[in-house]
């Protein structure tokens, strides 16, 4: 009998989704879209379901991306490359608002868009982080603050996607390991 620890894992470690930044602010993100499209969009309208559906896509394919990402690294860079065109879909109806009702767009050196990106280094960072600015404040600045946080957790994507990447490029998928496993298995035998 072989000694598995002797042996790479066929199926590494996976999963762990819920510990990555970027679907933590995914998550965010979705929550105040919610709320947003809730406060300031007719429900029945198809931009409501629309932006609905960005977010929540954005979210459930970095889940579903890591998930998979045992069994297939490309299977995860799709579903993440999926959430970040999620995330897109969802900045351009944000930018669409505002421009459709004569609102500005901060520039990031605006002092609001300072003041919510600087939130991203909260402790215990959640939606209620950025509640008040989604909940208790104008149109124009819950969306920017959506904005705000779409930028962040693209930035965050686009830095997974470029891990993702080097990663696959260096150490290959499922069919590779399974190939360099059964190499080392017959190794060993020839071995014993």
């Amino acid at each position: 009998m072989t000694d598995s620890k002797n042996f790479p894992q066929l199926i590494p470690p996976h999963g762990g989704y819920r510990e990555l930044q970027s679907y933590r602010m995914s998550e965010i993100v979705y929550d105040a879209t919610i709320v947003f499209c809730d406060r300031f969009i007719d429900r029945r309208s198809r931009t409501h379901d629309q932006m609905a559906q960005a977010a929540r896509s954005g979210k459930q394919n970095i889940a579903e991306g890591s998930m998979a990402s045992g069994t297939s690294k490309k299977t995860e860079l799709k579903l993440i490359g999926v959430a970040r065109a999620s995330l897109e879909e969802l900045l351009l109806d944000d930018q669409d608002y505002l421009r459709q009702k004569g609102l500005a767009l901060w520039t990031k050196d605006h002092p609001q868009a300072r003041a919510v990106r600087k939130l991203v280094y909260s402790k215990n960072r959640s939606y209620r982080t950025y509640k008040t600015y989604i909940e208790q404040s104008s149109p124009e600045t819950a969306v920017n603050t959506m904005i705000c946080l779409i930028h962040q957790t693209n930035y965050l994507l686009d830095q997974q996607l470029r891990t993702l990447e080097k990663d696959f490029l260096k150490e290959g998928g499922f069919t590779e390991r399974l190939y360099r496993t059964r190499a080392e298995m017959r190794n060993w035998r020839k071995k014993s």
